[in-house]
């Protein structure tokens, strides 16, 4: 009697045991995937219409692969409430840290503070913002770019002649402050006069579109400032297509077209950003959040005046 208790007790510890360790090995892979699992950061891009942006995805792109991250882009089409939508969808995806380039500066405030509530840092690129919690802005001293171009039509012109300036998107902090150093560079040079001043959007097309509506209004012209490079290659198409020579044409960005129109003489010039390096360091910058270590609140990125050589 005894020993049949001995061995009941024996034989239930055997179980035990075996239970144990399995229930044990069942949970060894999930805690190796938890593990492994990749940190998730979300890229909310105004547009990918543009390829200045598209070299912001590819650069960010890039390095997550490098620093083993999961990157989701999101493309907003240049619509600020399509923005916003995107902003949330990455906040119910539980992003580690957004990175946006924003439509509007002072519309993509409320999904700042709605990612600044879900406790996701958020870092802007390219772009400020208006409001809202930001670690850091990533961008080019787009005043400092817009002198640069300001600077270059006054002296190509000789002090003299008439501009046309071809604004970015309303409400972007690029557009603003492009068009603040432009006017810096110009003010106080008397023979320099602006004939017309017209948002075109950043776009191509529309860039097109407006810049003809400005040749029939105005007879002479000088020199074309647009606030990027999509924008001044459709101006110059406009430009082309009225037989109007002697136009210089500074744009900004540096994107592989204008370039190429700076090479052959079409363009006069356009100012270089790193849209892949903005990438590149949003996500070593997103790293370091990550790591809890202290990043400036702004991080510059250099320019570069492009002209043919």
């Amino acid at each position: 009697m005894f020993r049949g208790k001995k061995s009941f007790w024996a034989i239930l510890l055997v179980v035990v045991f075996s239970v144990s360790l399995l229930a044990g090995c069942g949970s060894t892979p999930k805690a190796a995937d938890q593990a492994k699992k990749k940190p998730v950061i979300g890229l909310a891009l105004s547009t990918l219409n543009n390829p200045f942006f598209v070299d912001v995805k590819d650069g960010a792109k890039a390095a997550a692969d490098a620093n083993g991250m999961d990157l989701v882009v999101m493309d907003a089409q240049n619509d600020a409430s399509k923005q916003m939508d995107n902003i949330e969808d990455l906040i119910q995806q539980k992003v580690s840290v957004i990175i946006v380039n924003p439509v509007d500066s002072k519309a993509i405030v409320p999904a700042i503070e709605a990612a600044n509530k879900a406790n996701i840092p958020v870092i802007t690129v390219d772009r400020g913002a208006a409001g809202g919690k930001v670690v850091t802005t990533i961008a080019s001293d787009n005043v400092a770019g817009g002198k640069m171009a300001g600077q270059l039509i006054v002296d190509r012109l000789g002090g003299k002649g008439k501009v046309v300036e071809l604004q970015g998107l309303p409400g972007t902090s690029a557009a603003n402050d492009r068009g603040k150093g432009f006017h810096e560079a110009i003010q106080g040079v008397a023979g320099i006069s602006v004939v017309a001043q017209q948002p075109a959007d950043f776009d191509r097309a529309k860039g097109m579109k407006v810049m003809e509506n400005i040749l029939q209004a105005n007879p002479e012209i000088n020199a074309v400032f647009a606030h990027n490079d999509e924008m001044a290659l459709g101006a110059l198409e406009a430009i082309k297509a009225a037989n109007r020579t002697g136009i210089l044409v500074v744009g900004f960005d540096a994107t592989a077209d204008a370039v190429k129109a700076v090479k052959d003489g079409s363009m006069a010039a356009t100012v270089a950003q790193k849209p892949k390096d903005m990438g590149k360091i949003s996500i070593e910058t997103a790293k370091k959040i990550m790591a809890k270590e202290t990043v400036p609140a702004s991080i510059p990125v250099a320019l570069e005046l492009i002209v043919k050589k």
